[in-house]
């Protein structure tokens, strides 16, 4: 059996497969974008390079298909565009060589403000008789509005694969309601680092600010998974971020946990901001492809977890009182349910409890989890995140609730005076 190569990205690269079997998993993170790209800007490239990207001609002397991906809006409410790139392995046979792929995206009402991305891919000797496909992805996000694409690729020799095709970014009538993170008619890398920090939010100033504690389980949506995927990890740090943008909210308290791991990753308590960085090192210690014979030997241990966890984060202590409580990650099935009377001083709990309860594919696993009966002892409110609109419906509809709350009791504490 011929062994795989693999191809490795000189700047930010996309993925590369070889007959259908990943080789190199790096994100499929934007292009490099060029200086001077949009408004009044110069892009220095080569003038063969521009000819044929003003030329719009589809060239196959090196061979490849370009496949566009339709504009979708992410968790992080920014349309998210991009491309597929087939090439057969017999094309690229040979010694080492460099791919370099450049194009241009234009919004259709300021076709004169292109904004240009470059990448390149370093190959490796290749045999003659290799067979297969490679296969490159990029990516690009965009503000509402349709564009044109002018893409092309060459090789060392000279070899160009060139295309262009036509993009349209648009909300559906269920949509229409989001507030985008990107303005209409603006293109822009797509920022590959999760855990950038929160920019600061202007809270509101005629209102005193809730005080919320969130647990997220940042676990994978696939419970057998040796690993937390990117898609999965981007959708609860977007969660997480749309909680803390509500400029209702003023004060957070966070506990990042993991499930299979059993065990707190990261805790920050009664801060004005989160320390997005901080967590995404504090996740970097997660081991999910390994089993601690520990925790095998324990009948029960996760549940045990979980109880434990409850008990300590929700039932409040003296002088912890948040306005709520949010769980927010995927599904938890347990083999057991964490006891009805795990939490008989429940009742001394005068504050809403959430689980935004994340699942991509909720028609596959319909039935409640471990977190949902649990919040449900609380008298809580859950919401399925599945699609971007769930994410905003639910962060809109919680923070109403909260104040809601608040407001009831302190009504109640001028009435018992």
């Amino acid at each position: 059996m011929q062994r795989p190569c693999c191809f490795s990205s000189a700047r930010v690269g996309g993925w590369l497969f070889l007959a259908g079997l990943l080789l190199n998993s790096v994100p499929a993170y934007s292009q490099m974008m060029l200086a001077g790209s949009g408004p009044n800007g110069t892009v220095n490239i080569f003038n063969t390079d521009l000819a044929i990207l003003e030329a719009g001609e589809t060239r196959k002397d090196l061979g490849c298909t370009v496949t566009p991906s339709k504009p979708a809006v992410g968790f992080d409410l920014r349309f998210h565009a991009g491309y597929q790139v087939t090439i057969p392995l017999k094309d690229l046979a040979g010694g080492e060589n460099m791919l370099t792929i450049l194009f241009r995206v234009e919004p259709q009402e300021h076709r004169d403000q292109p904004v240009y991305f470059a990448q390149h891919i370093r190959v490796p000797s290749i045999e003659e008789d290799a067979r297969g496909d490679a296969y490159l992805q990029g990516a690009f996000d965009l503000g509402e509005g349709q564009y044109h694409v002018d893409w092309l690729m060459r090789d060392r020799g000279e070899r160009i694969c060139s295309f262009s095709w036509d993009s349209e970014a648009v909300l559906t009538a269920k949509d229409r309601p989001l507030t985008l993170a990107i303005a209409p008619g603006s293109i822009q890398r797509t920022d590959g680092e999760q855990f950038k920090d929160e920019p600061p939010v202007q809270r509101a100033p005629n209102e005193p600010p809730l005080n919320v504690k969130v647990l997220v389980n940042f676990a994978p949506q696939n419970s057998l998974s040796a690993a937390l995927q990117p898609l999965d990890t981007s959708a609860l740090v977007s969660i997480l971020r749309s909680i803390v943008r509500d400029p209702r909210i003023g004060k957070f308290s966070i506990v990042a946990f993991n499930m299979q791991e059993q065990r707190v990753v990261y805790r920050q308590e009664d801060v004005d901001r989160i320390d997005f960085p901080a967590l995404g090192e504090a996740l970097t210690s997660l081991n999910l492809g390994t089993v601690d014979l520990k925790r095998l030997s324990e009948k029960h241990g996760d549940t045990d977890f979980l109880t434990d966890l409850v008990r300590k984060e929700v039932v409040p202590a003296p002088g912890d009182h948040p306005d709520a409580v949010v769980f927010a990650g995927p599904k938890v099935l347990l083999d057991s349910n964490v006891p009805q009377d795990a939490f008989k001083d429940a009742a001394d709990i005068d504050f809403p409890v959430f689980y935004m309860n994340y699942n991509l594919y909720p028609q596959a696993v319909p039935w409640k989890d471990a977190i949902s009966r649990t919040v449900r002892l609380f008298r809580g409110y859950e919401y399925t995140i599945t699609r971007p609109r769930d994410l905003w419906v639910a962060v809109s509809e919680m923070v109403s609730r909260i104040v809601k709350s608040r407001n009831g009791r302190a009504s109640a504490a001028i009435s018992s005076q």
